[in-house]
């Protein structure tokens, strides 16, 4: 039986990048294929991992860093060199975009189809050459036709996934269901976001119970990591919100928030029962090593091989081996409300817990010793790459890792996580039938909000307001903290059209100042920000892809 840790491997991806030729990354030449498959039945495994090759690795998205520098959430330390600058001072364009993975995505939209339309006798192929005649041979055929046959299903979602993905970004995309040949005509037109959309909720709908319900609860343990059905249910709910929201939904058609609450409303149902997903008890702790992948709390998390990238780039630039990297910003700090009484003489002090597990602040203990940012200070802010916001990032990070040494740690990247879903659900009920009406589901909106804001470690009092509007405004706040630095915040911003104002002020961060002992804190401006509203809400179209297609791609307003 062939199984598959989802890591970042290149071997799998070699197989398919060395036949590709010029298109929109959807054609392959197929000659050798059916001697390949015929002579080794192996080959069909290689395939079915195809698609996952092409995940992206989220902690190395910009910079080879977070993609937290092009919201309001950080900003990068050395600007100069940054791609994130591009970005935030608005020159990115159709010939220089950093995030443009719009080929990739269609090389795993590719792969997938590759695999499907390669492995539809698969039980056949899977009996070609070996044993299936003796206790264990039989065993091991029967196995792989299984899990081929739940591959076949993984491809299908992770289709959707990357088209998820391509609509976030560009809008409507060319919908391509098939390998296409060299012969093929590769002009293709855009279909319509909502097309795309109901391509993907179709297909996810179609296949989720042909997945794995739950890999950890199987015989199929080792192969956890793999798509499972808890995962397509949260790529719908997902969608359906993106959807619903004011970016893709200008006249406020409630009956989409609806098909978004029953989607999210759907997870919250399955993991109550075969998913088994719940909050993890340790907000900080969750995102460490392999804690990410052994909760309850993770839907479908990315694998990682061990390292110390994260920890290099992102530790305080007075620790050695450390860069500095992306630093929390004030307009992030000031979303964590106060638990307790403020205290004039410590701003971080009694406030919401999850600030002090996500940012270090100053004066608090990283990497074994006290921070202070203060003139003299061993992180003095006026240091070469010193943070200039007066904050670095926690999350993700372990501490006190000896980069010196060379000692490395695993990071997995939660892509689905039981209080996202939460929060997915609460805004779109609150969104569809308001706070307080469960319109027979699982739960209220205020009921899932004040779940996350309770759970272990966090305990923030229940959020009481009572209108659509102020209950609006509070999940949203409570995205902008939970998941911070989860790739979240510059999407939210884009969809909740926001943007316009949020990611066109500059962001803020403080100066840090010691008499006599006591610090002070400044409020200083760090950076100005540009976004152009009358285009940037959707990314322009490489325009690689529109010379390419004679004119058939058009582009995006404004660009």
């Amino acid at each position: 039986m062939k199984t598959l840790s989802i890591l970042f491997s290149i071997g799998v991806l070699g197989l398919l990048v060395g036949c590709q030729k010029e298109f929109l990354d959807t054609r392959i030449d197929t000659s050798q294929t059916q001697e390949t498959l015929s002579s080794n039945y192996s080959t069909l495994f290689s395939y079915a991992n195809a698609p996952y090759t092409y995940l992206r690795n989220e902690f190395a998205i910009l910079d080879n860093n977070l993609f937290a520098p092009v919201s309001d959430e950080a900003v990068q330390t050395s600007p100069g060199s940054s791609l994130a600058l591009l970005f935030n001072n608005g020159s990115w364009n159709a010939l220089s975009n950093p995030d443009n993975y719009y080929s990739s995505y269609y090389s795993g939209i590719r792969a997938a189809n590759f695999f499907l339309e390669n492995s539809a006798d698969y039980k056949a192929r899977l009996a070609i050459n070996r044993d299936t005649i003796s206790v264990n041979g039989k065993t091991n055929y029967q196995n792989d036709v299984l899990n081929i046959g739940w591959y076949r299903a993984e491809a299908r979602v992770l289709r959707a996934w990357y088209y998820a993905e391509l609509i976030k970004r560009y809008g409507g995309v060319p919908l391509v269901t098939r390998t296409l040949g060299l012969q093929d005509n590769m002009n293709l037109p855009r279909a319509s976001y909502d097309e795309v959309v109901s391509f993907i909720v179709n297909d996810l709908d179609r296949y989720k119970d042909s997945l794995q319900v739950n890999w950890k609860t199987s015989s199929f343990t080792n192969n956890d990591g793999r798509v499972s059905k808890g995962m397509a249910l949260a790529l719908k709910a997902r969608t359906l919100l993106y959807a619903a929201s004011p970016l893709h939904n200008s006249s406020g058609d409630v009956s989409k928030w609806k098909a978004a609450a029953a989607a999210a409303n759907d997870v919250l149902v399955f993991a109550a029962g075969a998913g088994q997903y719940g909050l993890d008890n340790s907000y900080r702790d969750y995102f460490l090593r392999n804690n990410t992948l052994t909760s309850k709390e993770t839907i479908w998390a990315i694998r990682y091989p061990a390292n110390s990238d994260l920890e290099r780039k992102n530790y305080p630039i007075a620790t050695a081996g450390g860069a500095s990297g992306i630093t929390p910003t004030q307009d992030l700090v000031n979303a964590y409300e106060y638990k307790g009484k403020p205290d004039s003489l410590n701003p971080y002090a009694n406030r919401d817990p999850r600030l002090a597990l996500t940012v270090v602040t100053n004066n608090s203990s990283w990497n074994g010793r006290t921070i202070d940012q203060s003139a003299g200070g061993t992180d003095d802010m006026r240091k070469t790459n010193a943070s200039r916001t007066g904050y670095y990032l926690k999350k993700f990070l372990a501490d006190g890792l000896n980069l010196v040494q060379g000692q490395t740690v695993v990071h997995n990247w939660p892509v689905f996580r039981y209080a996202d879903v939460l929060l997915m659900y609460a805004e779109a009920m609150n969104e569809a039938y308001g706070p307080d009406n469960t319109n027979g589901y699982t739960l209220t909106a205020r009921q899932a909000l004040n779940q996350v804001r309770s759970r272990s470690g966090v305990g923030m009092p229940d959020v009481t307001v009572t209108s659509t509007s102020d209950f609006r405004s509070a999940v949203r706040r409570e995205r902008q903290v939970e998941l911070a630095f989860e790739n979240h915040r510059y999407w939210d911003l884009l969809r909740w059209k926001q943007a316009g104002s949020v990611l066109n002020s500059p962001v803020k961060g403080v100066a840090v100042s010691k008499t006599g002992g006591t610090f002070t804190y400044n409020t200083i401006v760090v950076e100005n920000r540009v976004f152009d509203a009358s285009k940037m809400y959707l990314y322009p179209i490489p325009q690689v892809e529109i010379n390419k297609s004679s004119g058939v791609l058009n582009q995006n307003p404004g660009w």
